[in-house]
């Protein structure tokens, strides 16, 4: 970590808003080293050795989950994961209650996802472990918004200056505003599209936001492109017509890709829904680094994960 005296040891992490441009940089940073040791043979490293995390899961997850999951062992942490459905949750058993039942058992860290917006905040005011909010509700997923950071700029070199098009369900979407956050303390602009009913205009008069009701407006001369899922229970609550008419109207295809810089780079956070927000033909194109997201998840949940329970020592990831 070089001469950089900066610490985030004993930091929780909720949202990219309690972030400055020099800590995102140092996580990305940290990301670089991490992605060295999942390319080795054995994928371990004592950094994290008798510390103890739990995933705390109150949603479904497959790719935040396993690669927290991930990140721990390779750091040579213990790892405990509870998800609601196979646990005292499923009893009745209350948010605090389970915490204070995990804070009891001697970990360090909680890893937390909840459909509640500002439960990882609650959770850090009532128990001592560190909170890695895995995402809460509709309000953040900082995680996220950081391994997006990482993938654009292992293609782009640099992110300031870069024009980003966000496209889809803004309103609903917790990558969005975690991205956002994170792409304009890093000098991107960003520009979003999708239906009226799923803009949040509100939330984003500020400067290097801009919003569009045509995707067209928004993916001209883009850099990035990250197209967020669709979740179908929009559609059953009225607020796009049909799914054929979103992808018609809304759906990232070849076509609209011709739009964007040559060099374009398509993202999702995933799952996907082929044929609906993003072609087959995109979702696996050239352009597209949705695959490689799945593996820089890993590097920036072991840099996060390191970072806050050792404040990143040399010593301990060599």
């Amino acid at each position: 970590m070089g001469k950089n005296n900066m610490s985030l040891r004993g930091r929780n992490v909720l949202g990219l808003e309690d972030f400055s441009k020099e800590e995102i940089r140092l996580v990305l940073e940290t990301a670089k080293e991490m992605k060295n040791i999942i390319h080795r043979d054995i994928k371990k490293v004592p950094a994290l050795r008798g510390k103890s995390i739990v995933n705390l899961f109150y949603e479904p997850s497959t790719r935040t989950r396993t690669s927290f999951e991930l990140a721990g062992k390779y750091l040579g942490a213990d790892v405990v994961n509870i998800t609601a459905s196979t646990s005292s949750i499923v009893k009745g058993e209350s948010l605090r209650d389970t915490l204070y039942t995990v804070e009891a058992m001697g970990v360090d860290a909680i890893v937390m996802r909840h459909k509640a917006e500002g439960a990882a905040a609650y959770a850090s005011r009532v128990v001592a472990p560190v909170i890695v909010n895995a995402g809460d509700g509709a309000h953040a997923h900082p995680s996220q918004g950081l391994l997006d950071l990482f993938t654009i700029e292992q293609h782009k070199g640099h992110l300031e200056g870069l024009k980003v098009a966000i496209l889809g369900d803004i309103l609903h979407s917790r990558v969005a505003r975690s991205d956002i956050q994170g792409m304009r303390k890093m000098g991107m602009e960003v520009h979003l599209a999708g239906p009226k009913t799923l803009l949040p205009r509100f939330l984003f008069q500020e400067p290097g936001i801009f919003v569009h009701e045509r995707i067209e407006e928004a993916m001209e001369a883009a850099d990035v492109i990250n197209v967020l899922r669709i979740q179908l229970e929009r559609q059953k609550a009225g607020l796009f017509p049909s799914m054929r008419e979103y992808a018609r109207v809304f759906g990232v295809n070849e076509k609209r890709l011709s739009l964007a810089k040559k060099d374009v780079l398509v993202l999702h956070p995933g799952p996907m829904n082929k044929g609906l927000e993003i072609a087959p033909d995109v979702a696996y194109g050239d352009h597209s680094a949705i695959q490689e997201q799945v593996q820089n998840g890993v590097a920036i949940r072991m840099a996060i994960l390191t970072l806050i329970l050792t404040g990143g020592r040399k010593d301990a990831v060599d």
